[in-house]
């Protein structure tokens, strides 16, 4: 999983080389654990497992293929359903964890992102409310993830910096919005969206 999030990472920023890499690294690991004997209880349904290898390889194939034609936004899709599926075959194995939380994240940004850039169209307190709720739902997530962290986790300083500033900025971009300062609004978006990709880049 950190190679896929590397990879994710480095697609996102263009730095094709650098992608195929992690995704040659993660190619490797995934034949060994589709080869590997299974334990005698595993977490996961021996069934659902091979589905989700099989699949899994096939999406890691084709994020290989889009770097190598240049497309890093079909690599970074096919990166995203690979490690989305993860993330919901545990849940189905009744398996849950902070990475698993730091990886929900995303769609809360993503609500944020676009309420918050409507609003900057059109500036006031009175257009304030949708960028508000937004804020407010991914605070709420936020706060989920610090509570999920073990304690060695939560502790760090790394962890402690973005969770916290995420935390923090969540307020105040409401707090712009409510002032009708759109061009503060769309300071702590740019803010809130670097915390939430560092969060998942560190810790999804």
């Amino acid at each position: 999983m950190a190679n896929l999030r590397t990879a994710a990472s480095y697609a996102r920023t263009g730095n094709i080389a650098l992608a195929q890499m992690e995704i040659e690294e993660a190619t490797a690991t995934w034949k060994q654990l589709a080869t590997h004997t299974p334990f005698p209880h595993p977490p996961y349904a021996p069934v659902a497992l091979t589905e989700f290898l099989g699949r899994g390889g096939e999406r890691l194939g084709a994020a290989a293929r889009a770097l190598d034609s240049g497309d890093v936004v079909a690599a970074g899709r096919e990166l995203l359903l690979l490690r989305r599926s993860f993330h919901e075959l545990r849940r189905r194995s009744g398996l849950y964890g902070l990475a698993d939380c730091v990886f929900e994240i995303a769609p809360a940004m993503d609500k944020l992102r676009v309420a918050a850039t409507h609003y900057g169209e059109h500036p006031a307190p009175a257009r304030a409310e949708e960028t508000i709720a937004s804020a407010s739902a991914f605070r709420d997530r936020l706060q989920r993830c610090n509570d999920w962290a073990r304690a060695d986790v939560a502790d760090t300083s790394e962890f402690r910096r973005l969770i916290d500033g995420a935390i923090a900025s969540s307020t105040e971009i409401s707090h712009a919005a409510m002032a009708g300062d759109g061009p503060l609004v769309h300071r702590y978006l740019i803010e809130l969206q670097s915390y939430a990709q560092l969060l998942d880049f560190r810790f999804g």
